[in-house]
């Protein structure tokens, strides 16, 4: 049993971000375990640019955007284990993980910070029609396959869902010659960016099908076609609505699921909506002592945000461990109202400003956003677009909190 006093899970953008924040606010001995062969995560098969605007004021490639931060970390010696991956993690702090080479390892932290990612939606995670042929890929395997081993998967593609990964393998695909037929996209709005969809489909012509989804695959050894139809406002398939599209890959950009394994073994509670932990305003959740920032904690749309969110947590863990591991309590509960899919944190103090992060239900003009204690607004936002595909950020002053006159407070959208 090793003791050390700080544990990272992941050396994605989020873990490298919380250890540089921990390490700058005096804590030394830091252990980074990452399960992969390199540090940097998923921004390491993002060779695409537009990471980086909001930290750096520059736009950089995800590879590069990672070793700016991998950089600072080996600057301070940070420890980083490679080719770990842990397999238990319980309520006290204590972990064991396999390493390929040292074999089964355990250890005691004064803290934890979570940071292990997501990870995609499949075919089978979203009840797929069809058998299972090859030629059915997620659009993360894609990028991989592409960018890290330079495999073409396929010559003519259909994209299941405008997620912001997917819109980019689109535009990647064809740069590549492939014929991306269409991207089809269930909800009536896409689920990506503004900015992917003008970059990634209009100046590429490839169409977009909104209210559209996959209701059968068909092939044998290999995709040949797929049925697709229209749906309603209740997402139910047309009735006659339906057509074939031929092609030899249907590539799955359906969402994003926090990886949070680890953290149910630790029995940290988890919100139904977010599928990542419920945090306080210190993202402390509620295991004493464990921290949890980034994609594990709620799906970001920009790698500035997870960083952003790390360094609170690092900063967090830091002065948990210096307190002698005595910390706040909460008390007040932050309610997600009309319109609102989320909010975090879902559980605040009194003790400093706030910056809450957000995610509307649906795509709108000219709205606002409004933080409500007793039915008396506290604070507001105006909008002239919000987007589920976006995050909203509201900052709060703690002079405001000061004057509450219940235990929580709501935000909506009206």
């Amino acid at each position: 049993m090793m003791k050390r006093e700080l544990v990272i899970i992941g050396a994605g953008p989020a873990g490298l971000a919380a250890a540089l924040a921990a390490y700058d606010n005096g804590i030394r001995d830091i252990l980074i375990i990452e399960r992969e062969k390199r540090a940097g995560g998923i921004l390491n098969q993002c060779i695409h640019d537009g990471f980086g605007l909001h930290k750096f004021k520059e736009i950089l490639t995800g590879p590069e955007y990672a070793y700016r931060y991998l950089k600072k970390v080996q600057e301070r010696k940070i420890e980083i284990m490679t080719s770990t991956i842990v397999t238990e993690l319980r309520a006290e702090k204590y972990l064991k993980v396999i390493n390929e080479e040292i074999g089964i390892l355990e250890f005691k932290a004064d803290a934890v910070v979570l940071a292990m990612g997501s990870r995609e939606r499949t075919a089978g995670g979203i009840s797929l029609p069809g058998e299972r042929m090859a030629g059915v890929y997620t659009a993360g395997l894609t990028q991989n396959l592409m960018n890290l081993q330079n495999i073409k998967v396929g010559n003519n593609i259909v994209i299941l869902g405008s997620g912001d990964i997917g819109l980019i393998m689109a535009r990647r695909l064809t740069l590549e010659g492939a014929n991306v037929k269409a991207v089809l996209e269930i909800m009536p709005y896409s689920n990506g960016l503004n900015r992917n969809i003008n970059q990634c489909l209009i100046d590429f012509n490839i169409p977009l099908k909104l209210s559209h989804t996959v209701i059968d695959v068909k092939g044998k050894d290999r995709l040949e076609s797929i049925i697709v139809t229209e749906v309603d406002e209740n997402l139910r398939a047309i009735p006659g609505s339906e057509y074939e599209i031929e092609c030899d890959t249907l590539i799955l950009s359906v969402g994003l699921i926090p990886e949070n394994e680890l953290s149910k073994q630790a029995d940290v509670q988890i919100d139904d909506i977010t599928g990542g932990a419920l945090v306080k305003d210190n993202l402390e959740t509620n295991v004493p002592g464990i921290f949890a920032c980034g994609n594990v904690l709620h799906i970001h749309d920009l790698v500035d945000y997870v960083s952003d969110e790390a360094e609170n947590a690092g900063q967090a863990a830091a002065k948990y461990i210096k307190s002698g591991h005595k910390w706040r309590k909460n008390n007040i509960f932050v309610e997600a109202g009309d319109g609102i899919n989320y909010v975090i944190p879902q559980l605040i103090t009194l003790g400093k400003d706030l910056e809450f992060s957000m995610r509307v239900k649906k795509p709108a003009s000219d709205k606002t956003i409004k933080i409500l204690n007793n039915n008396e607004l506290i604070a507001k936002n105006t909008f002239k677009k919000v987007n589920p595909s976006e995050m909203i950020k509201i900052n709060l002053a703690k002079e405001k909190l000061l004057s509450l006159k219940t235990a929580s407070i709501k935000v909506v959208v009206e």
